[in-house]
């Protein structure tokens, strides 16, 4: 059942950032676009480990692929043909715009982060539907 409650913290945060993301697009050309775009991003940090714990337990209980760190996990998700290379791929960029969020911080890496988000909402409700079948 760990996965199960796994799964439905996946959901929540995933819900959480769709909405965060929607309400930075809405004051994209005001004066607390910062804010709310640096919520956005909090909020992305949090849910993409959320997922990538998610993937760990799915692949244990489906695959009984044991992985360690977020990149293998994603790695071991497309090995056992769970999601395509582009999915892949852009998971593994997830990682690299998370570890850039979280120890340095420029306005444009800001804004180049949040660009990717609406991209990475999408892949990562995909994987979430896949995994809740």
């Amino acid at each position: 059942m760990a996965l199960v409650k796994k799964l439905a913290d996946f959901q929540n945060a995933l819900q959480r950032l769709q909405e965060a993301y929607d309400k930075t697009i809405l004051h994209q050309n005001d004066d607390e676009y910062t804010f709310y775009r640096d919520s956005t991003i909090q909020r992305f940090e949090f849910t993409l480990e959320i997922a990538w714990k998610s993937m760990k337990s799915y692949l244990l209980v489906q695959d009984g692929i044991e992985c360690r760190s977020p990149k293998s996990c994603m790695r071991d998700f497309f090995s056992a043909g769970h999601i395509g290379e582009l999915p892949a791929k852009k998971l593994l960029m997830m990682v690299d715009d998370r570890n850039l969020s979280t120890h340095t911080y420029h306005e444009a890496i800001a804004d180049e982060i949040f660009s990717h988000i609406g991209e990475y909402l999408t892949i990562l409700k995909a994987i979430l539907d896949y995994m809740q079948k």
